[in-house]
Protein backbone atom coordinates (compact mmCIF):
# COMPACT_ATOMS: atom_id res chain seq x y z
CA UNK A 1 0.00 0.00 0.00
CA UNK A 2 2.81 2.41 0.97
CA UNK A 3 4.80 1.48 -2.15
CA UNK A 4 1.78 2.07 -4.38
CA UNK A 5 1.00 5.37 -2.65
CA UNK A 6 4.56 6.66 -3.10
CA UNK A 7 4.62 5.55 -6.72
CA UNK A 8 1.33 7.32 -7.47
CA UNK A 9 2.65 10.37 -5.64
CA UNK A 10 5.81 10.46 -7.74
CA UNK A 11 3.91 9.90 -10.99
CA UNK A 12 1.60 12.79 -10.13
CA UNK A 13 4.14 15.27 -8.75
CA UNK A 14 7.18 14.92 -11.02
CA UNK A 15 5.35 15.67 -14.31
CA UNK A 16 3.66 18.71 -12.73
CA UNK A 17 6.94 20.09 -11.37
CA UNK A 18 8.70 19.65 -14.72
CA UNK A 19 5.80 21.08 -16.74
CA UNK A 20 5.36 24.18 -14.55
CA UNK A 21 9.10 24.86 -14.22
CA UNK A 22 9.80 24.68 -17.95
CA UNK A 23 6.61 26.63 -18.72
CA UNK A 24 7.79 29.53 -16.56
CA UNK A 25 11.39 29.28 -17.79
CA UNK A 26 10.13 29.56 -21.37
CA UNK A 27 8.46 32.87 -20.53
CA UNK A 28 11.68 34.20 -19.03
CA UNK A 29 14.01 33.06 -21.80
CA UNK A 30 11.77 34.43 -24.56
CA UNK A 31 11.46 37.75 -22.71
CA UNK A 32 15.27 37.86 -22.46
CA UNK A 33 15.58 37.11 -26.19
CA UNK A 34 13.28 40.07 -26.86
CA UNK A 35 15.42 42.38 -24.72
CA UNK A 36 13.90 42.20 -21.23
CA UNK A 37 16.39 41.26 -18.49
CA UNK A 38 13.91 41.55 -15.58
CA UNK A 39 13.62 37.81 -14.89
CA UNK A 40 17.39 37.31 -15.16
CA UNK A 41 18.10 40.26 -12.86
CA UNK A 42 15.60 38.92 -10.31
CA UNK A 43 17.18 35.45 -10.34
CA UNK A 44 14.05 33.93 -11.85
CA UNK A 45 15.59 32.86 -15.15
CA UNK A 46 16.19 29.39 -13.80
CA UNK A 47 15.34 25.72 -14.27
CA UNK A 48 15.34 25.30 -10.49
CA UNK A 49 11.71 24.52 -9.54
CA UNK A 50 12.16 26.18 -6.14
CA UNK A 51 12.60 29.56 -7.85
CA UNK A 52 9.07 29.31 -9.24
CA UNK A 53 7.21 28.08 -6.16
CA UNK A 54 4.05 29.91 -5.11
CA UNK A 55 3.02 28.88 -1.59
CA UNK A 56 -0.68 28.65 -2.38
CA UNK A 57 -0.70 27.72 -6.07
CA UNK A 58 2.26 25.33 -6.09
CA UNK A 59 2.16 23.78 -2.61
CA UNK A 60 -1.06 24.19 -0.61
CA UNK A 61 -3.76 23.78 -3.27
CA UNK A 62 -2.09 20.99 -5.32
CA UNK A 63 -1.03 19.26 -2.10
CA UNK A 64 -4.60 19.31 -0.78
CA UNK A 65 -5.96 17.95 -4.08
CA UNK A 66 -3.25 15.30 -4.29
CA UNK A 67 -3.60 13.97 -0.74
CA UNK A 68 -7.40 13.94 -0.70
CA UNK A 69 -7.59 12.09 -4.02
CA UNK A 70 -5.03 9.47 -2.97
CA UNK A 71 -6.69 8.91 0.42
CA UNK A 72 -10.29 8.80 -0.84
CA UNK A 73 -11.76 6.23 -3.27
CA UNK A 74 -10.77 5.40 -6.00
CA UNK A 75 -7.34 6.33 -4.54
CA UNK A 76 -6.11 7.79 -7.82
CA UNK A 77 -5.14 11.27 -8.94
CA UNK A 78 -7.87 12.29 -11.38
CA UNK A 79 -7.56 16.07 -11.24
CA UNK A 80 -4.85 18.59 -10.38
CA UNK A 81 -4.90 22.37 -10.41
CA UNK A 82 -2.35 24.97 -9.42
CA UNK A 83 -0.02 27.69 -10.60
CA UNK A 84 3.56 28.86 -10.21
CA UNK A 85 4.91 32.26 -9.30
CA UNK A 86 4.81 34.21 -12.58
CA UNK A 87 8.16 35.13 -14.09
CA UNK A 88 8.50 38.95 -13.92
CA UNK A 89 8.39 40.65 -17.31
CA UNK A 90 8.71 44.35 -18.09
CA UNK A 91 6.64 44.93 -21.21
CA UNK A 92 8.17 48.38 -21.72
CA UNK A 93 11.50 46.72 -22.53
CA UNK A 94 10.00 45.49 -25.82
CA UNK A 95 9.86 47.64 -28.96
CA UNK A 96 6.13 46.86 -29.11
CA UNK A 97 4.96 46.15 -25.53
CA UNK A 98 1.63 44.51 -26.42
CA UNK A 99 3.06 42.29 -29.14
CA UNK A 100 6.08 41.46 -27.01
CA UNK A 101 3.92 40.36 -24.10
CA UNK A 102 1.83 38.21 -26.44
CA UNK A 103 4.95 36.45 -27.74
CA UNK A 104 6.22 35.91 -24.18
CA UNK A 105 2.81 34.58 -23.14
CA UNK A 106 2.57 32.05 -25.96
CA UNK A 107 6.03 30.69 -25.11
CA UNK A 108 4.68 28.91 -22.00
CA UNK A 109 1.98 26.80 -23.69
CA UNK A 110 4.29 26.26 -26.68
CA UNK A 111 6.88 24.76 -24.33
CA UNK A 112 4.25 22.44 -22.82
CA UNK A 113 3.14 21.20 -26.24
CA UNK A 114 6.78 20.68 -27.24
CA UNK A 115 7.44 18.64 -24.07
CA UNK A 116 4.35 16.53 -24.71
CA UNK A 117 5.58 15.83 -28.25
CA UNK A 118 9.04 14.84 -26.95
CA UNK A 119 7.38 12.38 -24.57
CA UNK A 120 5.37 10.90 -27.45
CA UNK A 121 8.59 10.51 -29.45
CA UNK A 122 10.17 8.24 -26.81
CA UNK A 123 6.97 6.40 -25.88
CA UNK A 124 7.76 2.64 -25.88
CA UNK A 125 4.97 1.45 -28.18
CA UNK A 126 6.96 -1.46 -29.62
CA UNK A 127 9.00 -2.41 -26.56
CA UNK A 128 8.62 -5.74 -24.76
CA UNK A 129 6.32 -5.18 -21.81
CA UNK A 130 8.20 -5.36 -18.51
CA UNK A 131 7.62 -3.66 -15.18
CA UNK A 132 10.05 -0.89 -16.08
CA UNK A 133 8.75 -0.26 -19.59
CA UNK A 134 5.19 -0.19 -18.25
CA UNK A 135 6.24 2.24 -15.52
CA UNK A 136 8.07 4.42 -18.04
CA UNK A 137 5.05 4.42 -20.34
CA UNK A 138 2.77 5.36 -17.44
CA UNK A 139 5.07 8.22 -16.49
CA UNK A 140 5.10 9.48 -20.08
CA UNK A 141 1.29 9.37 -20.24
CA UNK A 142 1.08 11.44 -17.04
CA UNK A 143 3.74 13.79 -18.43
CA UNK A 144 1.93 14.26 -21.75
CA UNK A 145 -1.42 14.70 -20.03
CA UNK A 146 -0.01 17.26 -17.58
CA UNK A 147 1.64 19.29 -20.32
CA UNK A 148 -1.40 19.18 -22.59
CA UNK A 149 -3.75 20.27 -19.80
CA UNK A 150 -1.39 23.02 -18.63
CA UNK A 151 -0.84 24.28 -22.17
CA UNK A 152 -4.49 24.16 -23.22
CA UNK A 153 -5.79 25.59 -19.95
CA UNK A 154 -3.40 28.53 -20.16
CA UNK A 155 -4.70 29.33 -23.64
CA UNK A 156 -8.10 30.27 -22.22
CA UNK A 157 -8.45 33.95 -23.21
CA UNK A 158 -8.86 35.18 -19.63
CA UNK A 159 -6.21 37.43 -18.04
CA UNK A 160 -3.94 36.65 -16.21
CA UNK A 161 -3.74 33.33 -18.10
CA UNK A 162 -1.42 33.30 -21.10
CA UNK A 163 -4.38 33.23 -23.48
CA UNK A 164 -5.66 36.44 -21.95
CA UNK A 165 -2.34 38.17 -22.52
CA UNK A 166 -2.22 36.85 -26.08
CA UNK A 167 -5.71 38.30 -26.62
CA UNK A 168 -4.58 41.68 -25.27
CA UNK A 169 -1.70 41.60 -27.73
CA UNK A 170 -3.79 40.99 -30.83
CA UNK A 171 -7.08 42.78 -30.13
CA UNK A 172 -7.66 46.37 -31.32
CA UNK A 173 -6.26 48.78 -28.74
CA UNK A 174 -9.56 49.99 -27.15
CA UNK A 175 -10.82 46.43 -26.76
CA UNK A 176 -7.38 45.28 -25.57
CA UNK A 177 -7.42 47.89 -22.80
CA UNK A 178 -10.86 46.77 -21.65
CA UNK A 179 -9.82 43.12 -21.81
CA UNK A 180 -6.63 43.79 -19.80
CA UNK A 181 -8.75 45.24 -16.98
CA UNK A 182 -10.24 41.77 -16.47
CA UNK A 183 -6.92 40.66 -14.97
CA UNK A 184 -7.96 41.85 -11.50
CA UNK A 185 -10.88 39.44 -11.49
CA UNK A 186 -9.42 36.88 -13.88
CA UNK A 187 -8.19 34.40 -11.29
CA UNK A 188 -11.58 34.50 -9.56
CA UNK A 189 -13.30 33.80 -12.89
CA UNK A 190 -10.99 30.84 -13.47
CA UNK A 191 -11.59 29.41 -9.99
CA UNK A 192 -15.34 29.80 -10.43
CA UNK A 193 -15.23 27.98 -13.78
CA UNK A 194 -13.02 25.17 -12.44
CA UNK A 195 -14.38 24.65 -8.92
CA UNK A 196 -17.66 26.48 -8.21
CA UNK A 197 -19.71 25.72 -11.33
CA UNK A 198 -19.02 21.95 -11.38
CA UNK A 199 -19.85 21.48 -7.69
CA UNK A 200 -22.63 24.03 -7.23
CA UNK A 201 -24.48 23.77 -10.53
CA UNK A 202 -23.16 20.58 -12.08
CA UNK A 203 -21.83 22.60 -15.02
CA UNK A 204 -18.21 21.90 -15.97
CA UNK A 205 -17.34 23.89 -19.10
CA UNK A 206 -13.56 23.58 -18.66
CA UNK A 207 -13.69 19.85 -17.93
CA UNK A 208 -16.04 19.21 -20.83
CA UNK A 209 -13.79 21.11 -23.23
CA UNK A 210 -10.70 19.23 -22.07
CA UNK A 211 -12.43 15.85 -22.34
CA UNK A 212 -13.33 16.73 -25.92
CA UNK A 213 -9.95 18.13 -26.97
CA UNK A 214 -7.49 15.87 -25.11
CA UNK A 215 -8.20 12.55 -26.92
CA UNK A 216 -7.73 14.37 -30.23
CA UNK A 217 -4.55 16.02 -28.90
CA UNK A 218 -3.11 12.62 -27.92
CA UNK A 219 -3.82 11.26 -31.39
CA UNK A 220 -2.11 14.29 -32.97
CA UNK A 221 0.92 13.87 -30.69
CA UNK A 222 1.39 10.22 -31.60
CA UNK A 223 0.82 10.93 -35.28
CA UNK A 224 3.47 13.68 -35.22
CA UNK A 225 5.85 11.38 -33.36
CA UNK A 226 5.54 8.66 -36.00
CA UNK A 227 3.56 6.24 -33.82
CA UNK A 228 0.42 6.33 -35.95
CA UNK A 229 -2.63 5.05 -34.07
CA UNK A 230 -0.80 4.25 -30.82
CA UNK A 231 -3.12 6.56 -28.88
CA UNK A 232 -6.17 4.44 -29.72
CA UNK A 233 -5.22 1.75 -27.23
CA UNK A 234 -4.31 4.07 -24.38
CA UNK A 235 -6.29 4.05 -21.15
CA UNK A 236 -6.11 7.70 -20.13
CA UNK A 237 -8.34 9.20 -17.44
CA UNK A 238 -9.40 12.64 -18.63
Amino acid sequence: MTHSFLLDLALAVIPVVLAITLHEAAHGYVALALGDTTARDAGRLSLNPLRHVDRVGTILLPGFLLITQLLLPPHRVLFMFGWAKPVPVNAWSFPNPRRGMAVVAIAGPAMNFFLAWLAALVFPVDARVTFWTALFAQFLIYFMLTNLVLGLFNLLPIPPLDGGRIAVGILPLPLARAWARLERAGLILVLVAVFVLPHALGIDPVGAALRTILPWAFRVLFFLSGHGDAADGLDVDI
